[in-house]
């Protein structure tokens, strides 16, 4: 009888301890498997190239300075090992955040700040997509290459936005020049007139 009993509780004592070597060899094999993923694969592609910025727009650039860092965390996070990506995507994270934040005057348009949001949300998604518990290399790649997408995209319109600022300019100067240019005919007929005037007194 008293066997019975020892074998009562001793077979559910048993059965916790197994249970909890088994999440334990589970547990390491999860931070082994993320262990090697960390050096093994690189995400991205390390040899993307941004548009460049146009000598209007990198000038606008250093006054804008967490432009300058974000676009040169941006490129480097391509072409990085699962640990570095954790790093530079928290840091992408916090400069896509401060880009929305403090937009120069000259730059608070409607499409840039739409790219700019867009830019927001994929450096979210990216930050969520490597902190997961369970990695999905295919969900980060993809995630990687969305940011690629937005931050060309921003370029392209930081660019196309200094670029009609310059036709603008030079169509109006082009029109005040016009304007200068039909005063001083008007002015030299008036002229011409009044000498005419004159010639006929005398």
């Amino acid at each position: 009888m008293p066997l019975l009993y020892f074998m009562k509780f001793i077979i559910p004592v048993l059965l916790i301890i197994g249970f909890t070597f088994s999440c334990g060899n589970s547990s390491e094999e999860t931070q082994n498997q993320s262990s090697s993923i960390d050096t093994s694969i690189i995400f991205g592609n390390k040899g993307f190239e941004f548009p460049q910025l146009s000598a209007p727009a990198k000038e606008q650039a250093v006054h804008w300075g967490v432009l300058e860092d974000f676009l040169s965390e941006a490129k480097n996070v391509n072409g990085s090992n699962y640990q570095d990506l954790r790093n530079r995507s928290e840091l992408l994270k916090q400069y896509s955040d401060s880009l929305l934040k403090n937009i120069p005057d000259t730059l608070n348009t409607k499409p840039i700040n739409s790219r700019l949001l867009v830019l927001k949300t994929r450096s979210s998604l990216l930050f969520q997509t490597v902190h997961q518990a369970s990695i999905d290399s295919l969900k980060v790649q993809n995630s990687m290459e969305e940011l690629n997408l937005a931050v060309k995209n921003l370029i392209v319109q930081l660019n196309e936005k200094f670029q009609k600022d310059n036709i603008d300019f030079q169509r109006k100067e082009d029109e005040e020049n016009e304007l200068k240019k039909q005063q001083r005919y008007k002015d030299s007929i008036m002229n011409l007139e009044l000498q005419d005037k004159k010639n006929k007194k005398v």
